[in-house]
């Protein structure tokens, strides 16, 4: 595949909707970090990393110049680009799209663009010290170089991303070329959730924050997001202030209510929920509900709607909420009187009737890695190709460790299996 080939250029009026179902993972609020820089003279390479637009203060200026939000290096560089280097706050990430944003740098915007990454989990033994380094020969090309323009978003698609199969990286390396400055750098992908532990010692799999971003969760769609959209209700910690929640417009109909739609990044059952309304005061919603959706209920890809036939009470009943709460709903609170074993994909949260909320959590087991490596779920549903593939990586990723420590190419496979994880097979 040639460098044209690779990617296809989206405009900046579509890329919003073009990338409108994927995390960015290169957000600090995903606990992506900067690891080093060539240079960052006028301005540092972490606002690179800021989740929020970038904004302009003119006649404002620092010791180095005149401020700027973004990334600005010095003039007359010697080497052909400056660089940094990032760690992706996600174990892993796949990646199906980059944007770098300009926003503010006329006279000083860098020319072109070049993305490269790297995969080096936790127990690779490659460190983050030997990645930072400028002779690290381990990079791979994400994007080739692109032209960027005067304050303007310029993003693209990846052509080589397959949702079935999708390749993972821990750390990213962006090039600009030769100097100046970029605001921001968005890559839109998903997490791919680390693989389990090889040997699991307790009779009952772990409960884990399915919801969850950094396990691949996804914002689908919103009835309003008029202050604040709804991606930042499944980032992980409570956040600093009402800016990264959840905030929609004031309503005046009667009856009416907001909602909100996920994708888990894993299925699983519901064992609790909690609906935070940290810093929010004077605008939290009367009360909630928590609705989800079986396994199979919608085609693979499609975006269930907020009036699907199929959404099934997760609460017993509406859950009045009040100020700067982290409401938890388990046990009893549960429509299901309790844990909820079914196998669930999506969950959609209402505000009754409007307000703002900070995080939405949905804890539970996560399903079983043997039915889902063949499509299904236990209860024979088949599975959308994003979460299969992300699963049967995991799987893979398993016996690959299984393999490498015990010098052979059999590995045990472990599954949950009526909520316990049981040995199921050998595979070479």
């Amino acid at each position: 595949m040639t460098s044209s080939e690779k990617v296809t250029y989206v405009p900046a009026g579509e890329i919003d909707k073009v990338f409108a179902h994927t995390t960015n993972l290169a957000s600090s609020g995903l606990n992506t970090k900067i690891l080093a820089c060539s240079d960052e003279f006028f301005a540092a390479a972490s606002n690179l990393l800021t989740p929020t637009p970038p904004i302009n203060r003119p006649g404002v200026f620092v010791h180095t110049g005149a401020w700027y939000d973004g990334w600005e290096t010095r003039r007359h560089n010697p080497e052909p680009y400056d660089w940094v280097v990032i760690k992706l706050g996600v174990a892993s990430g796949a990646i199906q799209g980059v944007e770098v944003d300009t926003g503010f740098f006329h006279g000083n915007y860098g020319e072109k663009a070049e993305l490269q990454g790297t995969y080096a989990p936790v127990d690779s033994g490659v460190t983050d010290e030997q990645i930072a380094d400028p002779s690290f020969n381990g990079w791979t090309t994400i994007l080739p170089p692109q032209p960027c323009g005067p304050s303007q978003r310029r993003a693209w698609k990846l052509n080589d991303y397959d949702p079935s199969n999708p390749k993972p990286y821990t750390h990213v390396r962006l090039l600009m070329y030769p100097d100046g400055g970029f605001a921001r750098l968005r890559l839109y992908g998903h997490a791919i959730p680390p693989p389990a532990p090889e040997h699991i010692n307790s009779a009952e799999a772990p409960i884990e924050e399915l919801s969850s971003a950094l396990l691949g969760g996804l914002a689908l769609s919103a009835s309003n997001q008029h202050y604040t959209p709804i991606s930042n209700l499944i980032l992980p910690g409570r956040g600093k202030d009402m800016g990264d929640g959840w905030e929609t417009a004031r309503s005046r109909i009667p009856g009416y209510t907001d909602w909100a739609i996920f994708q888990l990044g894993l299925p699983g059952s519901v064992a609790k929920i909690v609906v935070d309304t940290k810093d929010f005061r004077g605008n939290f919603p009367r009360a909630v509900r928590v609705h989800g959706l079986l396994e199979g209920s919608v085609a693979a890809g499609e975006v269930p709607a907020h009036d699907h036939p199929d959404w099934i009470p997760l609460l017993s009943g509406d859950k009045f909420c009040k100020a700067d709460t982290e409401h938890v709903y388990e046990g009893a609170e549960l429509a299901a009187g309790g844990e909820d074993t079914r196998t669930f994909t999506h969950m959609k949260l209402t505000l009754i009737p409007d307000g703002g909320v900070k995080r939405f959590r949905i804890f539970g087991q996560k399903g079983d890695d043997a039915a889902i490596e063949n499509g299904s779920d236990s209860g024979g549903r088949i599975l959308s190709p994003g979460a299969m593939g992300i699963t049967k990586y995991c799987i893979e990723e398993r016996r690959r460790k299984n393999a490498s420590k015990s010098g052979s190419q059999t590995v045990l496979i472990i599954a949950r299996v009526a909520g316990k994880f049981q040995p199921i097979t050998q595979i070479s």
